[in-house]
C-alpha cells in the first residue's frame, strides 16, 4: 500500500468517524492543521506509524479493518468469517466445492 492510498483511507476513516480534520488532529494530540495537512497529500509530510495507529484508534477502527486488501468489502467478508468459526468442517467443505463452482 503506497503513501496515497494510506492517506486516502485515512480520510475514509475520519470520514466513516463523524470527525473534522481538525477534531481528529486534536484528538491524536497534534496541532489543529495535522490531518488537513496530511490529506492534502504534501509530499513532505512524513506520517510516523505511533500517529498513524492513534488515528485508526479515534475513528474507531482496527488496524485489521483499515489495511484490509479491499475495505469495502471487510465488513461482509469478516461477517463470513465469524459464520465459518462454528460452522462444522464437512459443511466448510461443501461451500468450498459450492463457491468454486461459481
Amino acid at each position: 500500500m503506497d503513501k496515497n492510498e494510506v492517506v486516502c483511507r485515512v480520510s475514509r476513516a475520519r470520514n466513516k468517524a463523524g470527525l473534522s480534520a481538525r477534531e481528529l488532529s486534536l484528538r491524536i494530540g497534534k496541532n489543529s492543521a495535522y490531518i488537513s495537512r496530511l490529506e492534502s497529500k504534501n509530499d513532505s509530510f512524513e506520517l510516523s506509524t505511533s500517529a498513524l495507529l492513534d488515528i485508526i484508534a479515534n475513528c474507531n477502527m482496527t488496524e485489521e479493518e483499515f489495511f484490509y486488501h479491499d475495505i469495502d468489502q471487510y465488513e461482509q467478508d469478516r461477517k463470513l468469517l465469524d459464520l465459518l468459526k462454528n460452522t462444522k468442517s464437512d459443511v466448510k467443505e461443501l461451500l468450498i466445492k459450492l463457491l468454486e463452482k461459481i
